[in-house]
């Protein structure tokens, strides 16, 4: 569904967001250093905030590895310094021209889009900007003056720093030895960089905050050669950074406040945020409530030896070994720690890469600009929490495709590629190409790289880094996950989704997963000294290794969430995150998930199979198939006591097993909504079609039956479903054993054509009838089992069909076909063609002509649509495994907020189906709960005024069918502005109409505006309650809105939705009746009545003007009702419509109409009689 341009992209910005770019500053390649330059590359932004909720689009800065480009703010030394490039085409003039051809962009329309939402982000710059200068200014200027510390053993150091400046030194894990043979010392700083984006107009809007990197290379006489080793570096890195907060903290003119944090979540890296505001520093006139300044510290890149720190080295040896050359094929090699080294010498290097990817490709900024948005919807991040997958990576994977990673070392991606095409290709290339399998290498000499289960590989060789290097097994998997469903929707002819790709976010857990879990974290880890994260980090691999071992193809992805690290202050020591908890996500395979059967290896294979029984311990058996295969097996009984899903439990015993009983325990587990919501039949599954596969069965039977009458004059062409008990949709499961169905399944009966009917429309409507009682006379003769009963409907409009027969099956209670009912209307084509005919009449008055109109769209529903849709339903339910009961719990939430009587089944069935044919920007919801969770989305960001509901029920939808439904929509608004009979539109394949199901302002515009209302309030309430929702609260509607409230009794109205149970309490009627078997007629002619339905329809017809009421179809004893504002009081005339009293206006001589409020609610009560308990007047 697309929104209307007007409010498609909300931009607002939210206050986590930050004001840098994560790519887009790029300088010349002979830099000046020592120049205070702009943010760029989100070096450390991430550290400073998380990326929170926000609005839709939300464009953070993710503090990449320093990767941010040197410019000094001189603008004429920088001209000075600019070098000439070859004159070519501009980009946005070639690019304009050739979208018209649709090769450079998806179409015209999504370039549009696309160059609307990059202004959009772009931010505007004003003079006060120059505030950021002189803050950055004074604070270098800090730095620069802080005294050098002479060189000191390791104890000494930290104790002076602690005593004297009451700083702490942010020392990573493991602490270094009190015997340590070398010294600290702080020395100033070689170079100081302002690195990115924001003095160059080349950032993205943000809140009120801005955050700005700074870069400081320590200098080189402060490190040793063999400094790389045992983590040697990282405590001369704390140690200096330690000494600049002890300087910047010492000064008396401006006082900051100081705080530490982890590069990207990396604890080898710590940072030091300085923190600026309006309030504490008046004089420096910021443009922003706050403004922090992360200062990294960095080395020069050719301090280390490449070759010592590449991913297959080992760097962490113990003592003896430390000059022994033998260590490294003895020792396991350390990637993460050599990349960590390596990081920190590259923010040059990098940049200069990007400088030359936009020197070749003019696009490339703003397909980084592209990437960085799409990554910020998905919830990436370049933080290790947010999946170490973030702008700076994206940006350097297409720099480094541009220039290499084709056949021969070609480049891959073209220069002459426009942004779209560049994003598009960057996420084919994520998407199809395994780097966890097969390594990607760029450049220089290859080297051998140590393969890591999971371990995505995207190595610099040229820079000796593995790009990917801070990304996990699941973060990968899922990152590979969302580019290929991007891929596919970008791959979408019939929509452009450009809001699915750019505006809308899909990182919210309870969207984007099937179940939620949440684990806690001390369940996991033991507190003690060696609570860091990198041990966290360390049991979540092990937790997911045996994850997705044991649930194998039950989930199609696993995904990990750890605790994020706070900053803390610097006069203390890092606590490490030690409340909270671990989410793990998991979409499903709807095809195996709740499988009983977990099949092993063969008993021959000793090793797997010794394997197989270790994981599984007393769970694994030894089993003979009927196919002679005798394989290690793992049973999971359909249920047990504890009544959870198959998947629950098997997931419950992998974490009691794998992981520990006391994690189980803490356990909060988050999706099976429906096995708590809707009702199944015995030994079903739920998310399945089971349920309703003794209905399917009866259905065929009683096809079968009718098929083989004899004495029928004419054939039978089609039996044909038409009910949401046919459909998989209906929340009551129809067919259960040894009782009745409430109501009759309906079904259409087609016969061959013949030339023997009459053509006349009443001589049709008697023909029926004919019809209608041979086939009852032959079914009952056929089978002492079936009683049929000829109907009569719609009296009072002649037009319509005006019969139907109603076939119920009683019997022996244990017949599967035991208290099926069906209700068949006979299709007869002929009768479109004479109401066509007869509204072409000329001498029909406007209200005959209003009657045949009327009776063609009825026609067209009942006869055509119906069928069709019921039938597209099975489809789509055969396909997607979870639509059954997605459908069925869309249909009880509207039920459940008293909306049944106004929106109508199928048109409930068109907004399920969309979170299966249309999900973006997610895949297909593969549980029901998710597939609530994703329509209630959907449908609290429909703007139902300016924009139609459109579904490809089948997948077999075209661009033509869809734009005739958007003709269609705009037309309708134009010849009804004000919405007075068509309010929702909602087309699909099926039905290019529109109106079929929301014609004559079914719902109303009130009941709209509720529905969508009423879906935002729950998509607030997943968001704020997250893993901690308790499903049955969206399902819970208040009372207190309404006018009056109509209390039904329930001994009366809730008789039919039990249905008859065979040999019950109706057993004295058997005998007044003169029957004596299992179920008379006393008990089929209750299937199908409706007490406080028809009492409804009664209110309806009567009351309508005056009330609007709301009723739950699924068990509701309340029917609120609202009374019509325009009908309070109006001028005096005849024939209101409903009871009214005189009122005297202000002129003596005249009389208004007043609605008679409490003469309604009587004759309320008095219709109702019985029926009704009581009527509360709430508002008067």
């Amino acid at each position: 569904m697309r929104e209307p341009a007007a409010k498609r992209r909300r931009l607002s910005p939210s206050d986590d967001e930050s004001e840098q770019d994560s790519f887009a500053s790029f300088s010349e390649d002979d830099v000046e250093i020592g120049e205070v330059t702009q943010p760029d590359h989100d070096s450390g932004e991430e550290n400073v905030k998380d990326s929170g909720s926000g609005s839709e689009v939300d464009d953070d800065d993710d503090g990449e590895d320093g990767a941010s480009v040197e410019k000094s703010m001189n603008p004429s030394k920088a001209k000075a310094e600019t070098r000439p490039t070859p004159q070519r085409r501009p980009y946005g003039e070639l690019s304009a021209a050739v979208a018209l051809t649709g090769e450079t962009y998806k179409s015209n329309i999504f370039k549009l889009q696309v160059d609307d939402l990059l202004q959009e982000v772009r931010p505007k710059y004003t003079p006060k900007d120059k505030a950021i200068e002189r803050a950055l200014r004074k604070l270098k200027s800090i730095i620069e003056n802080i005294p050098e510390r002479s060189p000191t053993w390791i104890m000494e150091a930290e104790g002076a720093l602690r005593k004297r400046d009451n700083v702490a030194v942010p020392f990573p894990e493991p602490r270094p030895p009190k015997d340590a043979q070398y010294k600290l010392q702080y020395a100033k700083p070689a170079y100081i960089n302002a690195v990115g984006s924001f003095p160059l107009s080349l950032g993205t809007k943000s809140g009120s905050e801005i955050v700005i990197d700074l870069v400081i290379t320590m200098p080189s006489n402060i490190f040793q050669e063999k400094d790389y080793l045992n983590y040697r570096y990282f405590y001369k890195r704390a140690y200096y950074l330690a000494c600049l907060a002890a300087g910047i903290k010492d000064n008396r003119e401006d006082k900051y406040k100081l705080s530490f944090d982890h590069l990207h979540g990396n604890q080898l890296l710590p940072i030091l945020i300085v923190e600026i505001n309006q309030e504490t520093h008046p004089s420096h006139d910021l443009p922003c409530r706050t403004f922090k300044v992360v200062i990294l510290p960095s080395v020069s890149e050719d301090l280390f030896s490449r070759d010592k720190l590449l991913p297959n080295r080992n760097c962490v040896r113990p003592k003896d070994n430390e000059e022994s050359a033998s260590a490294q094929k003895t020792l396991a090699p350390t990637p993460f720690y050599n990349a960590s080294i390596r990081v920190d010498g590259l923010v040059s290097s990098f940049l200069k890469l990007q400088y030359q990817a936009t020197k070749k490709c003019d696009a490339y900024k703003d397909a980084c600009v592209l990437g960085r948005i799409w990554l910020r919807q998905r919830g990436f991040t370049a933080r290790i929490r947010g999946g170490g997958f973030g702008n700076f990576e994206w940006s350097a994977l297409i720099a480094l495709l541009l220039h290499g990673g084709g056949p021969n070392g070609m480049p891959a991606f073209s220069s002459g590629y426009s942004s779209y095409q560049l994003f598009k290709a960057a996420l084919q290339y994520v998407a199809t190409r395994d780097l966890a399998k097969t390594p990607q290498i760029f450049g220089g000499k290859k080297p051998e790289l140590p393969k890591v289960e999971g371990m995505p590989v995207l190595f610099d060789a040229e820079r000796g880094l593995n790009i990917l290097f801070k990304m996990t097994p699941w973060s990968y998997k899922l990152l590979q996950y969302e580019a290929r469903t991007t891929v596919a929707m970008l791959s979408d002819s019939n929509f452009d989704h450009f809001n699915e790709t750019f505006i809308l976010r899909g990182d919210r857990q309870h969207l984007r997963y099937d179940v939620v879990v949440a684990l806690p974290l001390v369940s996991l880890v033991d507190e003690g000294p060696g609570f860091t994260s990198d041990l966290i980090k360390e049991k979540c691999l092990a937790m997911y290794n045996n994850l997705a071992e044991g649930l194998s193809d039950r989930v199609k992805l696993i995904n990990l969430i750890m605790p994020e690290d706070e900053t803390w202050p610097i006069g203390s020591r890092a606590a490490g995150t030690r409340k909270g908890a671990v989410l793990l996500g998991c979409i499903l395979d709807p095809a195996n998930a709740h499988r009983l059967i977990d099949h092993g290896p063969t008993a021959e294979d000793k090793i797997a199979a010794a394997k197989f029984r270790k994981f599984w311990g007393q769970k694994a058996e030894l089993r003979r198939f009927r196919d002679g295969s005798i394989l290690e097996t793992v049973i999971w009984p359909a249920k047990d006591e504890t009544g959870f899903s198959v998947f629950r439990r098997v997931l419950s015993y992998i974490i009691e097993k794998h992981v520990s009983a006391s994690a189980l325990k803490g356990m909060i587990y988050n999706g099976d909504a429906d096995a708590a919501l809707l009702p199944h039949a015995a030994g079903s599954k739920s998310a399945s079609t089971s349920p309703f596969q003794p209905m399917m069965e009866a259905f065929r039977q009683f096809e079968q039956d009718l098929r083989a009458l004899d004495d029928i004059p004419l054939q039978i062409r089609h039996l044909l479903a038409s009910d949401s008990y046919l459909s998989y949709s209906s929340v009551d499961v129809p067919l259960l054993p040894h009782r009745t169905m409430t109501r009759p399944a309906e079904v259409i009966l087609q016969f061959e054509g013949s030339a023997r009917w009459p053509d006349d429309l009443d001589a049709i409507q008697r023909t029926k009838m004919a019809f209608f009682l041979k086939i009852a006379e032959l079914l009952e003769r056929s089978s002492e089992a079936i009683r049929a009963r000829v109907g009569i409907e719609n009296e009072d409009a002649p037009l319509l069909n005006q019969s139907f027969l109603d076939v119920h099956y009683i019997g022996d209670p244990s017949s599967k076909m035991f208290g099926a009912a069906f209700r068949i209307r006979i299709h007869h084509d002929r009768e479109l063609t004479l109401l066509e005919r007869r509204l072409k009449d000329k001498t029909l008055s406007n209200l005959e002509r209003q009657d045949v109109a009327s009776a063609i769209a009825a026609y067209k529903r009942v006869f055509i649509k119906e069928p069709a849709h019921t039938q597209a339903l099975q489809t789509l339910a055969t396909r997607y495994p979870a639509f059954s009961g997605t459908a069925r719990l869309l249909t009880k939430w509207i039920g459940s907020h008293r909306l049944s009587n106004h929106i109508s089944p199928y048109l409930t069935t068109l907004f399920a189906a969309k979170a299966f044919t249309n999900p973006h920007p997610w895949a297909a919801a593969s549980s029901p709960q998710t597939g609530l969770y994703r329509t209630l989305l959907f449908l609290s960001k429909w703007d139902w005024r300016s924009e139609p509901w459109i579904v490809d029920l089948g997948s077999e939808m075209h661009s033509q069918e869809v734009d005739s439904i958007r003709t269609r929509f705009d037309a309708w608004r134009k010849i009804d502005p004000a919405m007075n009979r068509v309010i929702l539109f909602a087309g699909s394949n099926v039905d290019g109409e529109g109106n079929t199901w929301t014609d004559n302002a079914r719902p109303a515009k009130v009941v709209a505006g509720r529905l969508v209302s009423l879906a935002k309030a729950a998509i607030d309430l997943l968001n704020e309650e997250g893993v901690n929702l308790v499903p049955e609260a969206l399902f819970e509607s208040s009372l207190g809105d309404y006018d009056i409230l109509i209390h039904l009794d329930n001994t009366v109205v809730n008789v039919h939705r039990k249905g008859v149970k065979a040999k019950s309490a109706y057993k004295n009627l058997d005998l007044q009746n003169g029957h004596d078997g299992d179920l008379d007629m006393a008990a089929t002619a209750s299937i199908g009545f409706d007490p406080a339905k028809l009492f409804l329809e009664d209110l309806e017809r009567v009351f309508g003007q005056a009330l609007v009421f709301f009723y739950d179809d699924n068990g509701g004893d309340v029917i609120p009702g609202l009374w019509n504002p325009s009908c309070e009081e109006r001028s005096w005339k005849l024939s209101l419509g409903y009871s009214s009293v005189p009122v005297r206006s202000s002129s003596a001589d005249t009389f208004s109409a007043k609605l008679n409020k409490e003469g309604i609610v009587s004759e309320i009560a008095m219709l109702g009689g019985g029926m009704v308990k009581r009527i509360d007047i709430q508002h008067k």
